[in-house]
């Protein structure tokens, strides 16, 4: 029993000298909580509509009205006018707005004829969430503009179109942006984690510690290639994937050369970010005791599997600086909507900003001592 207990209090020791290891093994699992607690389920808001207004009349702007009170009381979508059909559809495709509203010609004569008026509502149906909370506000909407009585004394019947944009998209295509960057981000923590500390701690690095290359040259050949190793695996996911869940054309050249460029900013991004991460730490157990935990943090914020509108505003804080999120929303834009590459101009350039901001802080805090 004393040589059991020896070899107790030795472990029990060194996982008291590691502070790290103690403060994630509780926070983990509340970090869990709140991120998987708050990630799905919520009511979306704050989406984006364009009106196109054909008619001007008295009853285009009552429904106009109705749009404002929904804006200030359930926030589900804001609404912004537009002057034509064409630029909202256009900002629609490029992910500018979720849903376009066109009220007709006559709309407001129709009305107060009783001649059962019609107005469309145009969705971004490659998010179902999103397209489905439109739908059930604008036809909640529907009931007091058909209570109301017109002037023959009847009700207007107002009816509501809904137009998708896109052909169905099932829900393992909504997956597979997520999928794509989940694949990556596992290459980046085993290339620029586990990889990296296990070297340290074997002592592989003495080798690097003696020749004349730089701290940036050290670090930018470590970053390559991990990053080379996260894009094989993202690409696998990109080509293999896109089979396996029935994008049409899966195998196009000009939207797989479009995805790549995506997958190696993104592998260059996450492999940075780990990098940065574990530049000071040389335990090889915490890199091991971190990554559930950015994993929790990092992927459910990022619109991955329920969208971004549907967070509290501190987790939307969390999302608007993780790169994931922006990762996520260029592959959707890529794979579900084979867009071109203006709408992922900007994912690109905050991928490309936050790997040459991560990189520089590695260097440095990367010590070329043991």
């Amino acid at each position: 029993m004393h040589r059991i207990w020896a070899i107790m209090e030795r472990d029990l020791r060194r996982f008291r000298r590691s502070p790290t290891l103690v403060i994630i093994s509780m926070v983990m699992p509340l970090t869990q909580l709140i991120i998987l607690g708050y990630a799905f389920g919520g009511n979306i808001q704050n989406l984006n509509i364009g009106v196109v207004d054909h008619d001007h009349g008295m009853q285009a702007v009552k429904l106009q009205e109705m749009f404002s009170a929904v804006q200030a009381n359930a926030k589900t979508f804001h609404a912004i006018s537009y002057a034509d059909e064409a630029t909202a559809i256009r900002d629609l495709r490029q992910g500018r707005l979720q849903g376009a509203v066109n009220i007709p010609p006559e709309y407001s004569r129709k009305v107060l004829a009783g001649a059962a008026p019609n107005f469309a509502l145009i969705v971004d149906n490659t998010d179902q969430f999103s397209s489905s909370a439109l739908e059930a506000s604008f036809t909640q909407m529907l009931v007091p503009l058909n209570t109301a009585p017109t002037m023959h004394g009847l009700p207007p019947q107002i009816t509501l179109s809904i137009v998708e944009v896109y052909p169905y998209v099932p829900y393992i295509q909504f997956l597979l942006p997520g999928s794509i960057v989940l694949a990556i981000f596992v290459s980046a923590m085993i290339g620029g984690g586990i990889i990296y500390i296990d070297d340290k701690a074997r002592g592989l690095h003495e080798g690097y510690l003696v020749t004349p290359i730089s701290k940036f040259e050290l670090i930018m050949g470590f970053n390559l290639a991990g990053a080379m190793k996260a894009v094989i695996a993202g690409f696998v996911l990109v080509t293999a994937g896109s089979v396996i869940a029935g994008i049409p054309d899966p195998l196009n050249a000009v939207r797989l050369a479009k995805m790549l460029l995506l997958v190696i900013v993104t592998a260059l991004a996450l492999i940075s970010m780990m990098f940065l991460l574990m530049v000071r730490v040389s335990d090889p157990l915490v890199p091991r005791a971190i990554f559930g935990v950015l994993n929790t943090v990092l992927f459910f914020p990022s619109g991955a599997v329920y969208p971004t509108a549907a967070f509290p505003t501190w987790m939307r804080w969390i999302s608007l600086v993780d790169p994931f999120t922006y990762a996520v929303h260029g592959f959707k834009e890529l794979i579900l909507k084979n867009t071109a590459m203006g709408a992922v101009s900007f994912d690109l350039l905050y991928l490309i900003t936050f790997t040459a901001i991560v990189m520089a802080a590695a260097t440095l805090l990367f010590k070329r001592t043991l």
